[in-house]
């Protein structure tokens, strides 16, 4: 049996569309032309209602303006705040990397907003002479003014779930701070025995690391509350009516509940996408410090015999298909891959927004994929961090404890008060017989057991605490 269809005409012909889709023949031929990642816009849910909620506040804009008939701008609304709600997301099917600047997303979003509402004001799919996806749907609006905004809208929103997930590993490096603050270590530089230290501190940086990034990521994301709705094709804003660029960011921040801001100078906001490069450079940032972050935790759990096994990451799966009783550190090696994935979409970025060409920049769409794939890969490695790794980390205190007592570095704690003629002896005595420093001080009579023990409490060792008389 043959599937039901409808025809629909387009400036290149007339395409049979299967009747029950909500899009249509631009749809169609976008799915047709772009193969690429197998990756459909609904897979990024933040911009479909972005989309829709754009449509909304254009229709009630153009009704406020009385270009569009209230029957139809409720139509419409209803159909986008049905879409806002979770509906007929299956329906944005184009591949999010696309040529034309989003104009296929746009198109998409224009003709099922259209086929949604003319069902609620009782016609079939299809029949676009009772309400039509450009001429009522996208009345006022062109791909580029509406591709831009729906794509920070989507953004600034999908931070603020990264932001979240900072958050959330920022307390659970700061809980293990507070659990490990008395556990005295051997701080290292170069990967060499530098001076003691407190796990905790260790700890402790960590989350004062995510705290800074959090602030700057915040930082960022207030650039893309600027938006260019009603600069129409290049900035111009050729056919839309005065008042409708003040008149659709209102109802859009009302829609979104977001602050939102007409750009200054609409040419200009068209085809800059600085704004996006600066966020990219923040996400970067964190990838960076986040990839740092778990290669200490790497190095710090290895062995558990034969490396440093300072600590002990919690176990999640077996480690090894021929060793038995192998665990790795998956959790941390699979963030350190998120962190590259980012650094790479920061450099993909960079040179979309270096590609654009006069009056508009055509890869948008890399854009979006490529902020939308960091944002929610970060967000996920946040919170699989956190929760299947940090919070469940032990120490090996007393091992610890035995690294600063057989350090060569500890003989820099004492240096102030043996002087470092002294210490410079016992650092070369201690290294060539493999004796504890705190041993030959003692032994050498340079200060009396009980001082000795007062300078090396963890909270003096660490910096955090004076020395007991």
């Amino acid at each position: 049996m043959t599937a039901a269809t409808r025809s629909e005409h387009d400036l290149l012909g007339d395409r049979d569309v299967p009747a029950d889709a909500y899009w249509g023949v631009h749809t169609l031929r976008a799915t047709e032309n772009f193969p690429i990642t197998g990756t459909p816009i609904s897979a990024c849910p933040h911009l479909v209602d972005a989309l829709a909620a754009v449509k909304e506040a254009a229709a009630l804009a153009n009704e406020e303006l009385g270009l569009l008939a209230p029957e139809k701008a409720a139509a419409v609304v209803a159909a986008c705040r049905e879409i806002r709600a979770g509906k007929l997301h299956d329906q944005f099917v184009v591949d999010v990397i696309q040529g034309g600047a989003g104009t296929s997303t746009n198109m998409n979003a224009n003709e099922v907003v259209a086929n949604r509402a003319l069902e609620l004001l009782g016609h079939a799919k299809g029949e676009y002479r009772f309400l039509h996806p450009n001429e009522d749907v996208n009345l006022g609006q062109s791909t580029n003014d509406v591709y831009p905004t729906a794509v920070k809208i989507a953004t600034i929103f999908a931070v603020r779930g990264l932001l979240d997930a900072m958050s959330v590993l920022q307390d659970s490096f700061a809980g293990k701070a507070v659990e490990f603050r008395d556990v005295l270590k051997m701080g290292r530089t170069q990967l060499q025995d530098a001076v003691p230290m407190t796990l905790g501190q260790e700890f402790s940086t960590y989350a004062v690391m995510m705290d800074e990034d959090r602030h700057r990521l915040d930082e960022a994301v207030q650039l893309i509350h600027e938006i260019n709705l009603g600069a129409t094709a290049i900035g111009t804003s050729l056919n839309a009516p005065a008042g409708y660029a003040e008149s659709a960011r209102r109802h859009l921040a009302t829609v979104t509940g977001l602050p939102l801001v007409t750009a200054a100078d609409l040419v200009e906001a068209t085809q800059d996408c600085g704004a996006f490069v600066q966020l990219s450079g923040v996400l970067k940032r964190i990838a960076v410090k986040l990839s740092k972050c778990c290669n200490d935790l790497r190095l710090l759990s290895s062995g558990p015999r034969a490396g440093l096994g300072e600590i002990n990451l919690p176990p999640v799966q077996a480690g090894s298909s021929i060793m038995p009783g192998k665990v790795n550190p998956v959790i941390p090696e699979v963030v350190n891959q998120v962190a590259f994935e980012v650094i790479g979409n920061d450099v993909t970025i960079t040179m979309a927004a270096e590609a654009g060409q006069l009056q508009l920049n055509a890869f948008e769409p890399v854009i979006l994929r490529s902020l939308s794939q960091s944002i929610a890969h970060l967000r996920s490695a946040c919170l699989t961090l956190a929760g299947r790794c940090v919070d469940g980390i032990t120490a090996n205190t007393e091992r610890l404890r035995a690294t600063v007592e057989n350090s060569i570095g500890l003989v820099t704690a004492l240096n102030p008060h043996i002087g470092y003629t002294a210490a410079t002896g016992i650092a070369k005595e201690a290294l060539a017989t493999g004796r504890g420093v705190a041993e030959l001080v003692v032994e050498k009579g340079l200060l009396p057991a009980d001082r000795l023990a007062g300078l090396l409490r963890p909270e003096v060792l660490a910096g955090s605490g004076t020395p007991r008389a």
